[in-house]
């Protein structure tokens, strides 16, 4: 790490905590700090990988893996590696000794956790699940601070703050001449309708077939435009729907890097129920369908997507019920009250993300630690 490090920011592995991890570094920076004082650390084989480069953070990669809740051989490398990087982050905090460790959770964040455990350095654990994760629960037993997104967090020593969102995200306004130009970025034209479909940075096969059976019932739509963010394990195998280009406009891609455009530009959203998604959603008032991931952890999920449906902010659609897919989108296609409604819950639950309290807190353990 370079010489006045103020914080670690660590965790990774997929972009539902490498995101959240860059909205923590940019909070730090619009509250005053130089990005070259914000250290991230997540692992070499997460998206990281890709999306650190292009910022102004400095950062390192460890080679850490992920206990698989299944027993597998990959399970065998867990711990040596864990033990391997927690020392590769003790040399780094040796080095150049950070005031705070902030994890976003994640394995990835296990071995700057416990390196700081080490060294005494204060831990602010940041928890945007509604149910918090094994990483989040085993870190904040001795953390100094639990930020928390939702309230009666179970954490100790819980803060309600907000989640952690990225600065991009948070200046997106979804106004007419915003969503002309982003469009021109996305390649949509102004007059379609246009559905955005993320199904996490890994993809999901479960919400590709599901959109490949809207598609072939609204082939030729020539006022549709679809944007898939299909994942890379599923892109190869995904054609674009007429591309000739008449009908329905089919756009699909492995990743979106430029996520604030397709908030402003979309219609409507059709997303998974990660963290990152449902409180993006709700920062940008974004009119969506929420699909919860099934095999998520204590269906952490559901709870995250309800934190929105029970204020009428989203629709909640459960995998068992995906077959509705084409109705719910067709009924809110329709309706613009309805879309305005849920964008108006929603913007109006998404103010507690815009709060500072993140940043805030993530500073006063840091002076704690200075003056200690």
């Amino acid at each position: 790490m370079g010489g006045g490090t103020f914080a670690v920011v660590t965790g990774g592995g997929t972009s539902g905590h490498v995101l959240p991890a860059l909205a923590v570094a940019d909070a730090l920076v619009v509250a005053g700090h130089r990005p070259e004082t914000i250290h991230y650390i997540g692992a070499e084989r997460g998206v990281e990988t890709r999306l650190l480069p292009d910022t102004a953070y400095p950062h390192t990669f460890l080679d850490v893996v992920g206990l698989q809740r299944s027993v597998t051989r990959r399970n065998l490398a867990f711990l040596p590696k864990m033990t391997r990087s927690t020392q590769a982050a003790i040399k780094l905090f040796k080095e150049d000794r950070p005031n705070v460790v902030v994890s976003v959770g994640g394995y990835a964040s296990m071995p700057a956790v416990f390196a700081a455990r080490r060294l005494k350095i204060p831990v602010v654990v940041i928890s945007y699940d509604r149910t918090p994760g094994r990483a989040s629960k085993l870190a904040a037993r001795s953390a100094a601070a639990s930020a928390v997104a939702f309230e009666n967090s179970p954490l100790p020593r819980a803060t309600l703050t907000g989640a952690p969102v990225r600065q991009a995200v948070l200046e997106v306004e979804r106004s007419v001449e915003n969503r002309t130009a982003a469009r021109e970025r996305l390649g949509i034209p102004d007059d379609r309708f246009m559905i955005a479909v993320m199904g996490g940075s890994l993809g999901s096969g479960v919400l590709n077939a599901a959109v490949a059976e809207y598609l072939s019932s609204h082939a030729s739509d020539a006022l549709l435009a679809v944007r898939q963010v299909a994942g890379e394990r599923f892109v190869a195998d995904i054609e674009p729907v007429n591309p000739d280009g008449r009908g329905v406009l089919h756009q699909v891609i492995a990743y979106e890097f430029d996520m604030p455009a397709v908030y402003t530009a979309c219609d409507l959203l059709i997303g998974r129920g990660g963290a990152s998604t449902v409180h993006e959603v709700a920062v940008t008032g974004t009119p969506a369908i929420l699909v919860p991931w099934a095999g998520s952890a204590d269906n952490h999920q559901v709870d995250n997507v309800r934190w929105l449906s029970e204020i009428g902010g989203a629709v909640l659609l459960t995998e068992d019920h995906l077959g509705d897919l084409d109705v719910e989108i067709e009924r809110l296609r329709g309706d613009v009250a309805a879309r305005s409604a849920l964008s108006v819950a929603a913007a109006d639950r998404g103010e507690v993300h815009r709060s500072g309290a993140l940043a805030g807190l993530i500073e006063r353990v840091a002076v704690t630690s200075d003056t200690s």
